[in-house]
């Protein structure tokens, strides 16, 4: 399956829960971006390119693109020139991508929600680049995105609530992980629509007693004894 299909029942909380009940490092985007369009979410590898003035690198990186890839784009977060556009965003499209993340801005918005394409970004800007500066050797190996360095290597997920970035090594093990919150979850928020409380469903006198007893007793040590999920 791939990370697009599997993603399609699941939400980056979720993948963060994941990460965190199985130890794999915890590594999001800083907050701040949404989705072009309110609900859209995309998940795939990542297509790195890091920008310096010119749409070249996007071609060119566009050039050695697979299907279900996520382009994302290094420019530093700035949110005064929009790096990508409707023409670039559309040969992403045809190069079959799954979706852009942008680390900066975006511009031609009304085009870019009419080619449907999912986009996550940091803002809007009218203003294309007016500069151009030298390129980076690893350009086209990895992308910077707020402090993360992420490549090939890693899958990206995104949604309304964020991004998160994840080892290819690591991913059957987290969407496994991910999948079980999810349904632990929608169990017990089927309880609660039955009349039972949450906090009777997690025991949660019972986690009171005993911390009151020994007080290095954390609720997430709790929870991972009886099997419940709200914070993983």
């Amino acid at each position: 399956m791939t990370a697009g299909k599997a993603f399609t029942s699941l939400t980056t909380p979720l993948l963060f829960d994941a990460c965190l009940s199985t130890g794999v490092e915890i590594r999001c985007a800083p907050p701040g971006g949404k989705p072009l369009v309110p609900h859209m979410k995309a998940a795939g590898r990542v297509l790195p390119a890091r920008h310096a003035g010119s749409v070249d690198v996007f071609l060119e990186a566009l050039g050695t693109a697979e299907g279900g890839d996520v382009l994302v784009i290094d420019n530093q977060g700035w949110k005064d020139e929009g790096c990508i556009g409707d023409l670039v965003t559309l040969e992403a499209q045809a190069a079959g991508l799954a979706g852009i993340l942008v680390w900066g801005a975006h511009r031609d918005t009304r085009e870019l929600v009419s080619i449907d394409l999912p986009i996550f970004s940091y803002g809007a800007c009218l203003m294309g680049p007016r500069r151009l500066d030298s390129r980076e050797p690893d350009a086209l190996e990895r992308a910077v995105v707020g402090t993360l360095a992420v490549g090939r290597e890693d899958i990206v997920f995104w949604d309304s609530d964020g991004a998160i970035f994840i080892p290819a090594r690591a991913l059957d093990g987290v969407l496994t992980a991910a999948k079980s919150i999810a349904a632990t979850e929608l169990c017990q928020a089927r309880s609660l629509g039955s009349g039972n409380r949450l906090r009777d469903q997690l025991h949660f006198h019972e986690y009171l007693e005993r911390r009151a007893r020994d007080p290095s007793y954390s609720f997430r040590r709790h929870l991972d004894e009886i099997g419940g999920a709200i914070e993983k």
